[in-house]
């Protein structure tokens, strides 16, 4: 069976604004309304031109996982089949 993008569901998105001025995407998605999934990436970076570009998350650093920690009780929320009212 093919990837079929419209039975792709995101359930939540943050950015994570890096030291080094790229912003980190983290997502909580669903496919097929199967098992929601933690993706974490890409980074998003402002190219010479002014446009967008994208690159892999790679390594994080200190002040990413920081700020990561501090969104993982709404992510584990997601992942555990709740919602956001679940934890506010």
């Amino acid at each position: 069976m093919a990837y079929d993008k419209s039975a792709d569901k995101i359930l939540y998105m943050a950015n994570i604004d890096s030291d080094d001025g790229t912003v980190l995407k983290v997502s909580v998605y669903s496919y097929n309304g199967g098992e929601p999934k933690l993706q974490i990436g890409p980074r998003v970076y402002q190219k010479r031109n002014g446009e967008d570009g994208f690159r892999k998350a790679g390594r994080l650093t200190g002040g990413d996982v920081e700020k990561l920690v501090d969104i993982l009780p709404i992510v584990n929320s997601y992942l555990s089949g709740g919602s956001l009212e679940a934890i506010v």
